[in-house]
């Protein structure tokens, strides 16, 4: 593919979901917004409509020792749900300690987004610094 290609970073959890946006070409990723869980795949496919992303980025959780754990599975769980409704590919990014390292980015916005929009940033920041030949699909 060539042009800009918009993708959807997403921090998911059980009770919030951070989104964010960002491109190949800036390679620079921005937190959205925060949003409940239980609505967090309309607003991901809301957004992907909007944006015309080719892609969605989901945080992969695991232990700092890089094994999945039962968060892995759940949200193994819930890619799996979003994918029989969002029709895009789906990419999984680790996600170590990104909530860690939101959290000054947090305070310096006056919790504007939320926590968890500014991980789903740091994951598609990840993603986009990733070589498109290391990327990992769902």
């Amino acid at each position: 593919m060539t042009g800009v290609q918009e993708y959807i970073g997403v921090d998911v959890g059980s009770v919030r979901t951070g989104l964010a946006r960002g491109t190949n070409m800036a390679r620079l990723a921005e937190p959205v917004r925060t949003v409940d869980t239980d609505i967090a795949v309309e607003a991901i496919a809301e957004l992907a409509k909007e944006l015309e992303a080719v892609g969605v980025v989901v945080g992969r959780p695991r232990s700092l020792a890089g094994k999945d754990t039962q968060q892995t599975d759940w949200v193994k769980n819930w890619v799996e749900g979003a994918k029989s409704q969002i029709k895009l590919p789906f990419y999984a990014q680790d996600e170590a300690l990104t909530s860690v390292h939101a959290e000054p980015e947090t305070l310096k916005s006056k919790a504007t987004l939320g926590l968890d929009a500014h991980a789903a940033a740091l994951i598609l920041q990840d993603f986009l610094d990733t070589p498109e030949t290391d990327r990992v699909r769902w």
